[in-house]
């Protein structure tokens, strides 16, 4: 029987965000006693929690996110085992690991900080090679469990969204990928006219 490992982070109030980024608010707006129905409103950023980018988040581009078609959204994982590199780079076994349209998932467990400081101050970052090697493989998207694959001037972020390859920030539970030869991905944003969208992100095994 096929399994289904959330990768989503629980949104929540006033639940981690990128600094800089305004704070999520979630609140009960309406209440059974009072109004007759429960109702909750939610505030919150494009890039709060699991999410993707699409290109128009750093590049003059003019797609927004629900303009792509739905099977960009999911297909065939790889999961790289990652931990402990602070600059992840290229290796061979990666060249027959990797396969066109792949999702690749970069498993740093990184996630322990999320919701820290440390999270966003010292992520590990994806080194120039292993970006370009991703690029010439024509994977469908990257995913991570950490903030961001890059820092500021974010030459990765630009280098993938300029071959179209989407962004998926803040996964968690990727150590439940380790040893799974063949899993499937799907990471559907909401149908939102915006450069970016939370996802609820889930692999099926």
């Amino acid at each position: 029987m096929k399994r289904i490992i959330d990768l989503s982070q629980e949104i929540i109030d006033n639940m981690p965000v990128y600094p800089g980024d305004e704070a999520v608010k979630l609140y009960q707006d309406r209440s059974l006693d009072k109004d007759g129905y429960t109702s909750f409103r939610l505030e919150i950023g494009m890039h709060a929690g699991t999410h993707i980018d699409t290109p128009m988040h750093l590049l003059n581009r003019t797609t927004f996110i629900n303009e792509l078609p739905l099977d960009r959204f999911s297909g065939k994982g790889c999961l790289l085992d990652v931990r402990n590199e602070k600059i992840i780079d290229f290796k061979e076994e990666y060249v027959d690991l990797v396969k066109e349209d792949d999702i690749v998932l970069l498993y740093t467990d990184y996630g322990k900080f999320y919701g820290r400081e440390e999270y966003y101050r010292n992520h590990p970052v994806i080194s120039e090679e292993l970006a370009e090697f991703l690029i010439r493989k024509k994977i469908k998207m990257i995913g991570i469990d950490m903030p961001s694959p890059d820092k500021y001037p974010f030459v990765i972020h630009k280098r993938l969204f300029e071959n179209d390859i989407l962004i998926i920030e803040n996964l968690t539970n990727l150590s439940e990928l380790l040893d799974i030869d063949c899993f499937e991905i799907l990471v559907f944003p909401l149908n939102i006219k915006a450069e970016a969208s939370m996802v609820r992100a889930a692999a099926i095994i």
